[in-house]
């Protein structure tokens, strides 16, 4: 129990102790219930459908799914149409962010010129037109030359080069995960070694260059192996995975349910309990949405011809407390995985915790208040969620934005 001051858009003050005697008058006063105050989730893999595919989701739409669900700054991947590859396009997104949305939007920058995997984006100019780090979005650098030159290049920066991890002539064609459920379903497979092998190889580069590289989403407990060698080498190597990948496993594409095709794709049961076991243990640093919206269109296919990505700004942190609820995972600790770590990894330092004089982006949320997902209430332009229909417990009641209210559901 305590209380937290903040004046315009900071926190002034925080404490058990503060306003003991009594709030002076003139303050604001909002009363928390004895729910949970935390700093607002910082979400470092959402896909936002500007510029290019605005039909699938905007800055207006995909804020308001982020405030809902508890997210204050939402970085976004530059998979867009054109790909953020150019100091101007970077500035258009901020330019259209700052008109439209309620939560912070910062933009990557891809790696490669229209992430083609061929030549280096000018990573210099892209960093003072305000882009946070690097990555070619749903999709991997495959060359090895290229991916060297650009790991290098970053240390000149220390900004983070994020992979998708997933090789393209290994994934080519296939659909879900490779294995029983996708021979028994007639599906083609993409191997675990798809993803395994490109963190393998580029954990050699890291070795050689010296930069700060991040695994996009892990989906598997091979991944996982080499990701725990390279830390325990040294290596400034992290990782982060979605909800998805420990709430479900390749069962849930049964009866060929296309919202639940994601890319990496779910894998099986052994590999979901690996991914539970490396947040337990730290492997994994970072929990993010991975949000990828796709429009009806694209999802109402047979499932090998369906769009890749699910929906999961609303459903990020109630999913995740499955790991408080479930698996004995303390809330700062998984919280910690949303909020202070990705602002670490990125450079956001006055974001991610409650301390006096970082930003007043804030969340509360009942960890305890049981909802049920229905498509038709999510506040997103797509409505691809994997979790329709599924009871969650924890709930977002309030966000804060610069200490102005975006999001509040205690009336």
């Amino acid at each position: 129990m305590g209380a937290l001051l903040t004046t315009g858009d900071q926190i002034a003050d925080l404490g058990p102790k503060l306003f003991a005697g009594g709030v002076p008058s003139g303050i604001e006063v909002v009363d928390c219930g004895g729910h949970c105050l935390a700093p607002g989730l910082i979400d470092m893999h959402a896909f936002v459908g500007e510029p290019g595919a605005e039909h699938k989701e905007s800055f207006a739409s995909a804020s308001a799914a982020a405030a809902a669900g508890g997210i204050t700054t939402l970085i976004c991947l530059p998979n867009t149409e054109p790909a953020i590859d150019e100091p101007a396009i970077v500035e258009y997104v901020e330019r259209r962010a700052r008109e439209n949305s309620l939560v912070r939007v910062q933009p990557m920058a891809s790696i490669t010129k229209g992430l083609a995997g061929a030549e280096m984006s000018e990573m210099g100019l892209l960093i003072e037109a305000g882009a946070v780090a690097f990555s070619d979005g749903d999709r991997a650098v495959a060359s090895a030359r290229v991916m060297r030159r650009a790991l290098s290049y970053s240390t000149l920066f220390g900004k983070l080069v994020i992979q998708h991890a997933e090789d393209p002539s290994l994934s080519k064609d296939g659909a879900m995960n490779e294995g029983d459920v996708a021979t028994r379903l007639g599906l083609a497979g993409i191997p675990v070694a798809a993803e395994a092998l490109v963190v393998e190889r580029d954990v050699r580069l890291v070795a050689m260059t010296g930069a700060r590289y991040h695994v996009a989403l892990v989906s598997a407990g091979d991944t996982l192996d080499v990701v725990r060698g390279a830390k325990a080498k040294g290596l400034q190597v992290s990782c982060g995975t979605a909800p998805h990948y420990f709430a479900l496993n390749e069962n849930a594409v049964n009866d060929y349910r296309t919202f639940a095709k994601v890319s990496p794709p779910l894998r099986s049961e052994d590999d979901r309990q690996a991914v539970i076991a490396a947040i337990k243990d730290g492997t994994i640093d970072v929990i993010v949405s991975a949000h990828m919206p796709q429009d009806v269109e694209s999802k109402r296919l047979p499932f090998g011809q369906a769009a890749f990505g699910a929906a999961g700004l609303e459903t990020m942190l109630a999913v995740s407390l499955i790991l408080h609820h479930d698996h004995g995972l303390s809330l700062n600790d998984i919280l910690y995985k949303m909020t202070a770590a990705p602002a670490k990894l990125l450079g956001l330092a006055s974001r991610g915790a409650l301390r006096t004089g970082a930003k007043a982006d804030l969340m509360l949320f009942d960890p305890d208040k049981p909802w049920r997902v229905n498509v038709d209430k999510l506040r997103g332009k797509s409505k691809n969620t994997p979790y329709e229909g599924l009871p969650l417990t924890g709930k977002v009641l309030m966000t804060v934005v610069d200490g102005l209210k975006v999001f509040d559901a205690t009336h």
